[in-house]
């Protein structure tokens, strides 16, 4: 889990899955490199590999949508009898909409992190 909320290399932790550092940066926000620079690991481990991160990704959005209602239900700031409901699916739409950025980063990084594992001599590993 550590590598996966930092955008680290599953295998080493050390490099960057992501270029650049900016998620907002919207031209570039998923640009990753080939390999890790400091293990070499190969990020596409196949083509069309983060094609699943659609899965990961709708998963994450359903679970703050849950949370957010499960909270505002319990500090009873909405109720089912008025138009409350309809102004909070607005405001957690539009939470989700400037979210999206990290939630796509956030999805690469679980999905490769489910197929590559830790290796603590990934270093010891590399050809040179």
């Amino acid at each position: 889990m550590a590598s996966v909320f930092t955008n680290r290399c599953p295998r080493c932790r050390e490099g960057k899955l992501f270029s650049g550092r900016n998620p907002y940066n919207l031209k570039t926000t998923m640009d990753m490199p080939e390999h890790c620079p400091v293990c070499g690991q190969a990020f596409e481990l196949q083509t069309g590999f983060y094609f699943g991160t659609g899965y990961v990704s709708y998963g994450l959005s359903v679970g703050i949508i849950g949370m957010f209602f499960a909270a505002c239900f319990a500090l009873k700031l909405i109720s089912i009898y008025d138009n409350s409901v309809v102004y909070s699916l607005i405001v957690v739409s539009v939470v989700l909409v400037l979210l999206q950025p990290l939630l796509q980063r956030l999805s690469r990084s679980i999905w490769i992190a489910l197929f590559v594992r830790y290796d603590r001599d990934a270093r010891k590993h590399i050809i040179h």
